[in-house]
């Protein structure tokens, strides 16, 4: 439970108990809970687009959904996805990228990559949000699988810093929390069926993708790539519930007509 509050406080606003000083090793042990944090964010989204939907325009309930995550998480993982691009895109050398990131200042290709991103979760919400099919499961998973992709990414990749909290969970996290964590996340989505399934898959090449590509770059992964990775993660599982919706729905008018 405490390794569990550990990495609710980290990774969202929501605070149960306070946890002033947090070592090492309770963030590494807590990585292995990082889907059952994202299950409660997940949750939260659902409920409230099930209560929400009666009252709301599909696009208004699209905005909401998305406001009310960034409420859950601070931002935190934006800020990581902003920092990524702008070190990442800046196209200087290894040491310089980290210097980039490091800053606490926004640059450009960091606007425009967030701009980006809000307006393709928005735009795959509107779909899922407008049709006859319940987005339920698309909501609940897309959380669970962004933070899944995040302890890939810790467990698969080498640390790019001599220092920082993600050496922590790179350090200390090890395989068993990705075993953990791959037990859990395999109990809260199996059930949801194969769409589901599919998107576990692209969250897994998604967080493997965009790893390598950072390594390649920066010699290993920062905090700020576990958020990017977080982020992307969670637009490629909204992507695989729309293009499944649609090949269903394409898949039944043929048959419908072969008939």
């Amino acid at each position: 439970m405490i390794n569990f509050l550990t990495a609710l406080q980290f990774l969202t606003r929501i605070k149960l108990t306070d946890q002033n000083e947090v070592t090492p090793a309770a963030f590494g042990a807590s990585v292995r809970y990082f889907p059952l944090v994202g299950a409660l964010i997940g949750a939260i989204l659902a409920a409230a687009c099930h209560l929400a939907a009666p009252v709301l325009s599909v696009h208004s309930l699209a905005v909401v959904l998305v406001i009310l995550e960034f409420v859950l998480t601070g931002g935190l993982h934006y800020d990581g996805l902003m920092d990524s691009a702008d070190g990442l895109m800046s196209g200087r050398s290894r040491e310089r990228k980290l210097e980039i990131m490091k800053d606490s200042r926004v640059g450009a290709y960091g606007v425009v990559v967030f701009v980006f991103l809000v307006l393709a979760k928005f735009s795959f919400l509107l779909d899922l949000l407008g049709d006859t099919a319940s987005p339920l499961a698309a909501l609940f998973a897309m959380p669970v699988l962004g933070r899944f992709a995040m302890v890939v990414a810790i467990t698969a990749f080498p640390y790019a810093r001599p220092e920082g909290i993600g050496k922590a969970f790179a350090d200390l996290a090890g395989y068993r929390s990705l075993l953990i964590a791959g037990t859990l996340v395999l109990v809260l989505v199996a059930p949801l069926g194969l769409t589901a399934l599919a998107a576990l898959a692209a969250a897994i090449l998604g967080a493997a993708a965009v790893g390598s590509y950072a390594t390649r770059h920066l010699g290993g992964l920062t905090g700020d790539i576990y958020g990017a990775v977080t982020e992307i993660t969670e637009t490629l599982v909204l992507v695989t519930f729309v293009i499944a919706r649609d090949w269903s729905a394409i898949l039944n008018r043929e048959w419908f007509n072969f008939y």
